[in-house]
């Protein structure tokens, strides 16, 4: 934990957030399945390179491998946008920006009051006790859920990714200088772990959830709402499905392989039709330390996983971290967690059907013959894009029935193919290559080991898969694609000339007829992200985009009431686009299709998350998450103090409420 050097040897410092997201990308697909920029490249690179004005001789070490087109080509004909508010500028300061006639109000802070007896926010004396109780660190994924159908009095659910350590704790981090292979740099060295700086750590994650109101136009806490409740990573948790009680799951705690304490690295999420909320486990690897013997039986899957991945210091105080002392503990996350907020005592269920992987998501949507869709993202360079389709139906006039939907169905994995199809292949043991010659003795196996199961189904391996959102207006699903900055020089082709993909793009597939549950779907690509203004980058925004308008690195996305697409990104900063993170509004059909307008920008260092809309689209819930870790830094020195911009306050993480003056719908 002492060094945060660039992986590969790279002689370039990061920041701790960076670098973390750097060992987080550490589990190994070694399978020989073909990549998305493959599949893409053989479908396009006829039409856009032959007679092309973009030579790949001309493209310069400093292109996105995201080429995928001529300049020419790459870019619609732009038409005239559905939206119709006024784009901001963009760029890098310490605030939030929203546009014109909008105002961006902050609804909760980290360290926050959830109940009307919560201790109030003391950073310099921080206790577990107090933190479980207040609102947590790094939201993530934030969803709405109307009482009695009113859009404007509803709970809010977020989740509570990870923790920032050097910017979260008084006197822990340091700036030191170091030496490299003979290069001196300066660096961020954290303190020494405790086991009440663990606690709290672990009571900051997780999730919240808490009632809120709008009163005379602004979004405010109901502090004594009685569906008020934290969950952290110590919460009681029930593994469900198909792997619950499997001997792979059990540990000298739980002997019955059924209870589970604790949900890590909630990203994004979702709300379902009957309203509950679902938390998906991403990076769940870093949290484990210890060491696993390579014959060890579990070893191969970790490694696939990255676990174990010593990101934090849990395991030192807590066996159950340490995967040489129980190391059938990291079996029981990376799953799906549904969480019933109605009964704020019930205990969250881990859906084992959904599968295990680094969850990013979890949408779903009810399809035409009332089976429930969930699609997911495993997030990870060169890992695939997922759906389950329910065996059961949806009941729309009894709750209870739909309880346990996510228990039984089927998990499909994509294969993209260069003629536009879409094959969903199930994950089932016992067909094709999943039986136990193979080593997939039940299903339960192949769940433990999705990522394995589908390496053999031969998925397309994709550029960080993250969101997957599923458009209800127009039967079509959208896939954020983040980046890939891990391809090797020995993967460059045409329509990948750089050995690092910095920006990303958008994969939409038309599902046939508009089933979701179909296993053949069309796919086509929304966007090529990054600067249409530098040919060679081969962007594919239309040319009504505006200089504020494109953006690299799409992460999550909202579908509003009219079916229009909201992109929120991770990774821009001032160094590598000149822009922070925001919330981009896409134009997907018509003339306009490809136009982007940017809409939201969060403060320096800060990524964008969220977003999501109430019922009625007059609300947009926007997340700021681990703002002001730009640079060298630390709970004294942050790159900013949003969003109180007081001395005696750290940084903190933040959800914002979004609404148009004078009201009307977003946009």
């Amino acid at each position: 934990m002492d060094k945060f050097l660039v992986p590969d040897d790279e002689a370039e410092f990061r920041t701790l957030t960076e670098r973390r997201e750097e060992l987080e990308d550490i589990g190994k697909n070694c399978s020989t399945n073909p990549t998305m920029g493959d599949i893409i490249n053989r479908r396009f690179s006829r039409r856009s390179f032959i007679g092309g004005s973009l030579a790949v001789a001309a493209i310069s070490t400093t292109v996105s491998p995201l080429a995928l087109l001529t300049a020419e080509e790459a870019r619609a004909e732009g038409g005239a946008p559905t939206f119709d508010f006024k784009e901001i500028e963009a760029g890098v300061d310490e605030t939030h920006h929203v546009a014109e006639g909008y105002d961006a109000d902050i609804l909760l802070r980290w360290g926050d009051k959830i109940f009307a007896d919560s201790p109030e926010f003391d950073p310099l004396r921080q206790t577990a006790d107090a933190q479980s109780r207040q609102f947590g660190y790094n939201n993530d994924y934030v969803g709405f859920i109307p009482l009695e159908g009113n859009p404007d009095h509803g709970l809010l659910v977020v989740n509570h990714e990870y923790t920032n350590a050097e910017i979260m704790f008084p006197n822990f981090a340091r700036i030191e200088k170091v030496t490299e292979d003979g290069k001196e740099e300066d660096k961020v060295v954290l303190g020494e772990y405790t086991k009440e700086l663990v606690d709290i750590e672990m009571a900051a994650h997780g999730g919240t959830v808490i009632e809120i109101r709008k009163v005379d136009g602004k979004w405010q806490p109901v502090l004594d709402g009685k569906y008020n409740r934290r969950i952290t990573a110590n919460t009681e948790m029930q593994l469900s499905g198909p792997v619950a009680g499997h001997e792979r799951v059990k540990t000298p705690s739980d002997a019955t392989g059924r209870k589970v304490f604790g949900t890590l690295n909630n990203c994004a999420g979702g709300i379902t039709a009957w309203g509950t909320y679902m938390m998906a486990e991403e990076n769940f690897n870093g949290y484990f330390g210890g060491e696993i013997a390579e014959d060890h039986p579990e070893y191969k899957q970790m490694k696939r996983l990255g676990a174990p991945g010593g990101q934090y210091e849990w395991s030192k105080f807590y066996d159950r971290f340490d995967v040489s002392k129980e190391p059938n503990e990291a079996n029981r996350f990376g799953w799906v967690v549904e969480v019933d907020p109605m009964e704020p005592t019930s205990v969250p269920k881990k859906r084992t059907a959904i599968g295990r992987f680094k969850h990013e998501g979890c949408e779903s949507i009810v399809n035409t013959d009332g089976r429930v869709v969930l699609y997911s993202g495993d997030d990870e360079r060169y890992d695939y894009v997922y759906k389950f389709v329910t065996k059961g139906t949806y009941n729309p006039d009894d709750r209870a029935a739909n309880m346990d939907l996510f228990d039984e169905g089927t998990l499909y994995v994509a294969k993209f193919d260069e003629d536009g199809t879409v094959t969903w292949m199930p994950l089932v043991h016992g067909e094709g290559p999943l039986t136990a010659e193979n080593g997939f003795a039940s299903q339960a196996d192949v769940l433990i080991d999705t990522r394995f199961a589908a390496d053999a189904l031969g998925a397309t391996k994709m550029d960080r898969p993250e969101d997957v959102q599923p458009n209800p207006k127009t039967g079509k699903v959208y896939v954020m694609l983040t980046n890939n900055t891990k391809r090797k020089e020995g993967e460059i082709d045409a329509a990948n000339p750089r050995a690092k993909n910095a920006f990303g793009h958008i994969v939409e597939i038309s599902e046939t007829d508009g089933d979701f549950a179909s296993t053949k779907s069309r796919w086509d690509v929304l966007l090529k992200c990054g600067d249409p203004a530098v040919a060679e980058v081969g962007a594919s925004f239309s040319t009504a985009t505006t200089k504020n308008g494109w953006f690299g690195m799409p992460d999550n996305c909202a579908i509003d009431t009219d079916g229009r697409l909201w992109v929120s990104t991770d990774g821009n900063n001032e160094k590598d686009t000149g822009r922070t993170d925001g919330v981009w509004a896409v134009e997907t059909e018509g003339e306009g299709r490809g136009t982007s307008k940017l809409f939201f920008r969060v403060p320096v260092g800060a990524e964008m998350c969220g977003p999501s809309f109430n019922p009625t689209s007059d609300t947009f819930f926007l997340a700021v998450q681990h703002p002001g870790d730009a640079g060298l830094a630390t709970y004294e020195k942050p790159a900013t103090r949003w969003p109180d911009f007081r001395d005696d306050m750290p940084v903190r993480p933040a959800v914002v409420a979004v609404t148009r003056q004078g009201g009307g719908k977003i946009g």
